[in-house]
């Protein structure tokens, strides 16, 4: 079943009182670079560091009002946190299943908000078994990361922000990993004022929405290595694509240099701190994929945890 704009605006109301009101940044600089205006959504601003609170606070709240006394995921990254934030803020035990090799940081940030972690293989094939047997034995309930109507409902609520903040926007660029996030602005967007263009972006690396979409049907790339780390889906969602394949007016592609250099660029000119999954879309518009000029374009900066260690190696 098709996620509906109603569910959205259920969302919204559900979480509002939990999350942040992100605000709509601009820069002079940034709109000359890119030849059109810019507007950046500044979910790196977000509870806990990225938009993932949105759709992990609007699932969470369903499973505990039907009883769950423990939440699990499958995650090293920002979904883990929002989840472990999340269950924390609502008092019960969340685990969170990262890979053996998680990075140290982000395992240090799940346990901030309270997170238990249990180390499980190294791909999500092997952890998403784990978190989902974790809730099985003790009566709780899996927070998938994107592929859930509740999860998408939740992401989407930026949409409506989206269209109460910039009113007259041509263009709303979001990145694309399991397609969570795309889909659920998608709908809140073409169900409200179809006239706005929605365009996401991938890395070149991490392209299995854009060969999706080229196959017409869900097609699987395998791992990835690409350095927006919060892209690197396998394959887009089975709920996340049809939403997708319906109402996307493009899909891009972005090099890993050219996302190195977005990144960079916001850094220095606009000093935000954003992780190359953001900077994906700022590199769409700064490198002339998104073949526009003179628009109102608004990006959606879709987190901001960045390990400060990896930093210099990430930028060289």
């Amino acid at each position: 079943m098709m996620l509906k704009l109603e569910q959205i605006k259920v969302a919204y109301e559900t979480i509002q009182r939990d999350i942040h009101h992100t605000p709509i940044m601009t820069s002079k600089k940034l709109s000359e670079a890119c030849e059109n205006q810019m507007f950046l959504k500044a979910e790196h601003l977000q509870k806990t560091g990225s938009f993932k609170i949105r759709g992990a606070m609007n699932k969470v709240k369903q499973a505990v009002k039907e009883g769950a006394t423990l939440v699990t995921a499958a995650s090293s990254g920002n979904h883990g946190q929002a989840v472990a934030f999340t269950a924390s803020q609502l008092h019960i035990p969340a685990t969170i299943v990262v890979p053996e090799d998680a990075n140290r940081s982000k395992v240090a940030a799940i346990k901030a908000y309270g997170g238990h972690v249990e180390k499980c293989g190294f791909t999500s094939e092997e952890r998403i078994p784990r978190a989902k047997a974790i809730a099985e034995e003790k009566a709780g309930v899996f927070i998938p990361p994107y592929d859930d109507p509740l999860i998408m409902a939740g992401q989407g609520t930026i949409g409506l922000e989206i269209l109460e903040q910039v009113t007259d926007a041509d263009l709303v660029v979001v990145p694309v990993g399991g397609g969570g996030l795309l889909s659920g602005i998608l709908t809140a967007i073409k169900e409200t004022k179809p006239s706005v263009k929605v365009i996401g972006v991938e890395p070149e690396l991490a392209k299995d929405t854009y060969l999706s979409l080229k196959n017409g049907e869900i097609t699987s790339i395998g791992q990835t290595k690409t350095i927006a780390d919060g892209l690197r889906t396998s394959q887009p969602g089975e709920l996340t694509f049809p939403i997708v394949q319906k109402y996307i007016d493009d899909l891009v592609l972005v090099s890993e240099e050219e996302i190195r250099q977005a990144m960079l660029f916001v850094m220095e000119r606009m000093k935000q701190l954003i992780e190359p999954s953001s900077a994906v879309t700022i590199a769409a518009a700064m490198f002339g994929h998104l073949q526009v000029t003179n628009k109102k374009i608004v990006t959606v900066i879709s987190g901001g945890n960045v390990d400060i260690s990896q930093l210099h190696d990430m930028m060289a």
